[in-house]
């Protein structure tokens, strides 16, 4: 039996290191596998022996131009997506699971006729966002934006990834979607959170079985992992307030957690993990930043070090890092967004309104001693 999974990246960020465990779990199974990805080549040596790549960083370029230009994310990569799909009949998976399609790297319209030509495939598709069933944006919560439940047009979101600085073709673009992502013969759905299972359930995704699976975690990784971490950064006696993402903006809550920082009293600091260079020149004082890492047993000495995760992410499908914190001992605390809190199980932990800074500010007062 054979599994092929795509996803935009192999064995790094959320949804890569999540095909790297499903790859791990197939392969105990008896399965042969392969993980088909499009950016970021760096694949971790773990994970190399599964990965096959869709075209290279020049294509991702001319998608990502495309994309810009007339808003076809999603439209571009056809030369690399027909030379992978010539490997993928000739490899012949079994099953076919699908995660992250967008990113500049597959021409979704060429790999589901691909799909609908081979009934016999089991195909599964977790949803890692609501870009599937939208005619532009990932997520449309922030904009506050209910057109995806009937057909998009004039999209609130368009300058936002996958950003277009010209043209608006989100109608033309849901029709495609539409007609491309349904009609497929055995496909499942699956969903990383009761919140994201309800809207796809009320999407033209509808007719197809849908299923709830929280994202896995490695417990070989994820567990309370004693470390230097206050130490090597001065912060031994200090009541750490972390927050971690792959990539900070206002949706992730950069901006709240700068004012957070400048509202606790000074035994609290408020450690950022993921910063660009750039945010990290412009953070306040107040925080300790420190740079994006791949590496999972560094990031677990992290939480673990930490007093609470705190997460102000307004647009968020699961919340993983809310997951791996807890995994690692530390409670949380988290804006009600999305599916984020859905699986809490620190009894410390609790979930505030988004946007209510003074919840969380009085919360992380109580646990520190000072509320």
């Amino acid at each position: 039996m054979r599994l092929l999974l795509i996803n935009c990246v192999c064995g790094i960020g959320s949804t890569g290191k999540l095909c790297g465990t499903i790859a791990r779990e197939y392969e105990a199974r008896g399965f042969e596998v392969r993980i088909a990805f499009g950016r970021d080549g760096t694949v971790p040596e773990a994970y190399r022996r599964y990965a096959v790549r869709i075209g290279g960083p020049v294509s991702v370029r001319l998608h990502g131009v495309k994309s810009l230009l007339a808003d076809a994310h999603g439209l571009g990569s056809a030369g690399p997506t027909r030379r992978f799909l010539r490997w993928a009949e000739a490899y012949r998976p079994d099953v076919l699971w699908l995660h992250n399609l967008h990113g500049y790297y597959i021409h979704y319209g060429l790999l589901f006729d691909w799909i609908k030509a081979h009934p016999e495939l089991e195909v599964r598709w977790t949803l890692h966002d609501c870009w599937a069933f939208t005619g532009h944006c990932t997520h449309f919560t922030m904009a506050g934006c209910e057109q995806w439940r009937t057909r998009c047009q004039h999209c609130p979101e368009r300058r936002r990834y996958p950003a277009s600085l010209l043209l608006d073709r989100c109608g033309r673009n849901f029709d495609r979607k539409r007609a491309a992502f349904t009609g497929v013969k055995d496909m499942t759905l699956i969903a990383p959170s009761r919140w994201l299972a309800g809207l796809i359930r009320q999407s033209f995704l509808g007719r197809y079985p849908v299923e709830i699976h929280y994202n896995a975690l490695d417990p070989d990784v994820f567990r309370p992992t004693p470390g230097d971490f206050r130490e090597r950064h001065g912060l031994r006696d200090r009541f750490i307030v972390l927050g971690v993402a792959n990539l900070w903006d206002d949706r992730k809550g950069l901006a709240d957690f700068f004012r957070l920082a400048e509202r606790l009293d000074g035994r609290c600091t408020v450690v950022l993990v993921g910063l660009s260079e750039k945010q990290l020149r412009r953070a306040p004082d107040e925080i300790v930043g420190i740079p994006r890492t791949q590496d999972q047993r560094a990031l677990a000495e992290i939480y673990t070090a930490a007093d609470v995760y705190v997460n102000l992410s307004r647009e968020e499908t699961f919340g993983m890092t809310i997951a791996e914190a807890e995994a690692c001992g530390c409670p949380a605390i988290t804006y009600a967004a999305g599916g984020c809190g859905e699986t809490l199980t620190n009894r410390s932990s609790c979930i505030v309104p988004v946007g209510d800074l003074d919840a969380v500010v009085q919360r992380v007062r109580e646990m520190s001693g000072k509320g």
